[in-house]
């Protein structure tokens, strides 16, 4: 078989068209290493936003369960207290009604001595104790050792 060689052209015997072409050759391998750098850079930035982005629903759920169980607390202790002031209601109105049958029963002169006095209501001053603190004294001869 015959081997077709290329005519020598100019520019395989000039020096400085090896050298440019060798800059070239160098140039793309160069600017290849960089666009597959870029590329490596790019997929490590998409895989770091993806775990952010699944650990922030995470917590995000997370806050969502939390206020879940703070909202069914709070309507819990809502409800509770609407009883509690339902019952503060008729507690206190009972009380009224029987201090008026008292002072009807004082009025009338029935013959029985009535002293209802004022009951304070502990709940307007809940930082008063309602019965005095009296401390309990001992001598040393009561205790023995």
């Amino acid at each position: 078989m015959a081997t077709v060689q290329k005519p020598a052209s100019s520019s395989d015997s000039d020096p400085r068209s090896a050298n440019i072409d060798d800059k070239k050759r160098k140039r793309m391998m160069s600017n290849r290493e960089s666009a597959r750098r870029s590329r490596a850079k790019k997929q490590k930035r998409l895989e770091d936003l993806v775990n952010e982005m699944s650990a922030l629903q995470r917590e995000n759920s997370q806050f969502a369960e939390k206020i879940k169980l703070a909202t069914e607390r709070f309507i819990e202790m809502e409800s509770s207290n609407n009883v509690l002031r339902a019952r503060e209601t008729e507690l206190t109105d009972r009380l009224n009604s029987l201090n008026m049958l008292l002072l009807r029963l004082e009025g009338e002169g029935s013959g029985y001595a009535v002293d209802a006095p004022e009951i304070a209501d502990p709940l307007m001053q809940p930082w008063q104790t309602p019965f005095p603190i009296i401390p309990i004294m001992a001598s040393s001869d009561a205790i023995d050792f």
